[in-house]
């Protein structure tokens, strides 16, 4: 079992509580499993969703922030928080201190940093786990793109299963759980 599971997502408080709900649950599922979350430490929207469901749980909950953003507070009760200089140096944290990598819905970093870690899993330079909680069909978009890039052949079929799908926490800690096993 994946001991550790860094979490993606937005920040945004106003996102739909669909959303809000499939992170507590991921958080909560995490926790449940006795895994460590890590996370990029806000307390607002997903962020904050994930680590209150870890939390609720008797979960181990780890922070990994910018000095930039030190005002943004932490989730309470969060184990673990590292505060670094750069937000390359925490997409870094945030990789190597889980045994997989999952994306939820969010905005722009969310994609950066889901795309960087599917890059570097594809270049060999890392060997984890990528997993998208795909709430509502939110990464449709983004699967089709993948699906193009198969077909016209800039992906390779190898490259395009590495990339583990559900739409909810419990069958995708599973079968991220299969793929490292």
């Amino acid at each position: 079992m994946l001991k550790a599971i860094t979490v993606f997502s937005g920040s945004a408080e106003d996102c739909p509580q669909a959303y809000k709900r499939a992170a507590e649950e991921l958080g909560r599922a995490i926790a449940r499993q006795g895994r460590t979350l890590v996370y990029g430490s806000g307390q607002c929207g997903l962020m904050g969703m994930t680590a209150k469901g870890a939390k609720e749980e008797g979960g181990y909950v780890v922070g990994i922030n910018v000095k930039r953003f030190e005002s943004y507070a932490p989730y309470p009760g969060t184990d673990e928080l590292l505060m670094l200089e750069t937000l390359p140096q925490r997409k870094a944290a945030l990789i190597d201190r889980g045994d997989a990598c999952v994306a939820l819905p969010g905005g722009v970093g969310t994609l950066d940093e889901l795309m960087d870690v599917y890059a570097l899993v594809q270049a060999g330079i890392l060997e984890k786990p990528i997993g998208l909680l795909n709430v509502n069909g939110y990464f449709d978009g983004l699967l089709a793109q993948l699906e193009r890039a198969l077909r016209e052949r800039f992906l390779n079929e190898r490259d395009y299963r590495r990339l583990i799908v559900a739409g909810d926490a419990e069958t995708l800690l599973r079968k991220l759980d299969e793929y490292a096993g």
